[in-house]
């Protein structure tokens, strides 16, 4: 769904050029889209996607009224850098925060109680269009305003929404830092057939293809993950053996369990 809102990018690093890009490839128009990068990248955002990049938010033209304010910036910043948005603040002004550990209460103290405020958590697949964006709406996000948020967050992959802002700490654990487990993962994968006799080059190779390979499988595929899997399991085949360990009392489940919970009460703390 191409998005005609004029919108302001509050910074223009990893997510946030992924975002950019996915806006500008579904037709948003360059003039509607301002972006407030201080760093390098500023000149390779303005070459590349040939929008306005400024040095702060005081150079923006007073003529640019955004209709969406995005937050990109590291969540150590913020502090700094959202209080200036404050005047944005109105009931024309949707802010969309895509900050770890920032929360919906956190911005109303920066921005007044008056913002209207989505606060969601994407994960790093979004630069390459397969991102997972979870969202939680703040008081007056109205359903054409959730609609825009969810609009401009599918150009870099999937939406979802959850009532309970509790929960963004759980889905920070397990998308936030999903793609970490998954890569760890390959890395895993790689040593083990390297310790199997398998030359390192050709174990990396054979990691990475098969990891990749079987996401885009479970991507496509209308089969749930245990289906999957026992499709790739014969009964007293090399698999049934492997899963066996994997699937023990102290296999995977117990440790992602124990890895989820670490990563959930982590992000917690982040936000008090």
């Amino acid at each position: 769904m191409k998005s005609d809102a004029r919108l302001l990018l509050a910074g223009g690093g990893k997510m946030g050029g992924a975002l950019l890009a996915g806006w500008l490839a579904r037709g948003t128009p360059p003039e509607r889209i301002a972006v407030v990068e201080p760093g390098p990248v500023a000149a390779t955002l303005s070459t590349r996607h040939g929008v306005a990049v400024l040095p702060d938010l005081a150079a923006l033209p007073p003529s640019f009224r955004p209709e969406v304010v995005i937050f990109a910036v590291k969540p150590q910043v913020m502090d700094a850098a959202a209080p200036p948005y404050r005047r944005f603040a109105d009931p024309e002004t949707l802010f969309l925060s895509i900050a770890a550990g920032k929360t919906i209460g956190y911005f109303r103290k920066q921005l007044g109680e008056a913002a209207r405020i989505v606060r969601a958590m994407p994960n790093t697949p979004a630069a390459v269009g397969r991102g997972m964006s979870v969202c939680c709406a703040g008081a007056g996000v109205d359903a054409s305003a959730r609609a825009l948020a969810t609009s401009l967050l599918e150009a870099v992959g999937e939406v979802a929404w959850v009532e309970d802002e509790a929960l963004i700490d759980a889905v920070t654990a397990v998308s936030g830092g999903g793609p970490a487990y998954v890569f760890l993962l390959a890395e895993c994968l790689a040593a083990a057939g390297i310790a199997s006799g398998l030359p390192a080059e050709l174990a990396r190779k054979i990691a990475r293809a098969t990891v990749a390979g079987s996401g885009e499988l479970l991507r496509q595929s209308p089969e749930p993950p245990e289906v999957l899997r026992q499709n790739v399991t014969s009964p007293g085949g090399t698999t049934l053996e492997a899963l066996k360990v994997l699937m023990a009392a102290d296999g995977l489940q117990p440790i992602f369990d124990r890895a989820i919970a670490a990563a959930t009460r982590r992000s917690r703390e982040l936000a008090s």
